[in-house]
């Protein structure tokens, strides 16, 4: 067995961060979807929000394939 990993600090703290947005996003994501149908919003606001959720998610995506990358 190999000892403790000696992970970069910097990547760690970027994947955590990437998990952070990951799940944040979902949460409003999901919770703005339910307001937005209990209040009656137009769908252009669903659809923000679906863009919005969108672009995190790619921006996590990125964050994590860089980290994948680095520790290969």
């Amino acid at each position: 067995m190999s000892g403790p990993s000696q992970e970069d600090p910097r990547m760690v703290k970027q994947a955590r961060q990437a998990a952070i947005v990951i799940f944040a996003t979902m949460l409003i994501w999901i919770g703005a979807q339910a307001i937005g149908g209990q209040l009656g919003w137009p769908a252009r606001f669903a659809f923000l929000f679906d863009l919005l959720a969108g672009a995190a998610f790619v921006w996590a995506l990125v964050v994590l394939f860089r980290v994948w990358r680095a520790r290969r």
